[in-house]
């Protein structure tokens, strides 16, 4: 796309990434209005806020197992940037999903999730190093705080329904977050390769071929 078409299309008010981000989840849930946030903390990250994530969005939906999917924005670019026309890649070149198995500890909407997304993003903005498909990150206790569960890990792969999109700022992946177990998080210490993360991504998807995480699960 040329900056005169760029121009011609969009005006500086347009929220272009979003609006992409946008289009892909109204092909999935084309008659469903999602639950929105905006940062947490109740200020943009640009203006003295914590939360990096511009906001999230919660999908319900009942394919393969009834489950919430929640999709971050912010981790690509959002807004109309002439400078950021025809990167390779938008921003930090991906988006935060995860697939929620209906918890009983939740009596309202997971936004502790939201939570989590803001912790890895955080680790993004500040270090510089970025997340990819087919890696694994400890979490450091259980990925719901004070929670009984066993679910002490996530790893990363393509979100199976959402894939990548190509947008005018460049390519943005949603990257889904995966929670993994105590054991399976040791095995990856153990065998600490990508290829061995995606032996186990292949393995859970043999009976979990959307990758929900369920707290509940052994």
């Amino acid at each position: 796309m040329t900056k005169e078409e760029y121009q011609k299309i969009y005006t500086e008010e347009d929220a272009v990434g979003w609006l992409q981000i946008d289009e892909q989840l109204e092909k999935l849930y084309p008659q469903q209005e999602p639950k929105h946030y905006g940062p947490l903390c109740g200020i943009h990250f640009m203006v003295g806020g914590t939360d990096p994530i511009d906001g999230a969005s919660i999908y319900n939906t009942n394919k393969q197992t009834p489950h919430k999917h929640l999709v971050s924005y912010g981790m690509s670019e959002l807004y109309y940037n002439e400078e950021a026309l025809n990167g390779e890649f938008s921003k930090w070149g991906f988006e935060f999903t995860f697939r929620l198995k209906p918890f009983e500890g939740d009596t309202d909407e997971p936004t502790w999730v939201i939570g989590l997304m803001n912790n890895l993003a955080r680790y993004v903005f500040n270090s510089g190093n970025w997340f990819e498909e087919n890696q694994y990150i400890p979490t450091n206790g259980p990925i719901r705080a004070n929670t009984e569960t066993e679910i002490v890990g996530l790893v990363f792969t393509l979100d199976p329904e959402l894939g990548k999109i190509n947008t005018p700022h460049g390519e943005v992946s949603f990257l889904q977050m995966v929670g993994i177990t105590q054991k399976e998080l040791e095995h990856l210490k153990a065998h600490s390769t990508r290829s061995e993360v995606e032996k186990l991504i292949n393995k859970l998807k043999e009976d979990n071929p959307l990758l929900i995480t369920d707290l509940n699960r052994k």
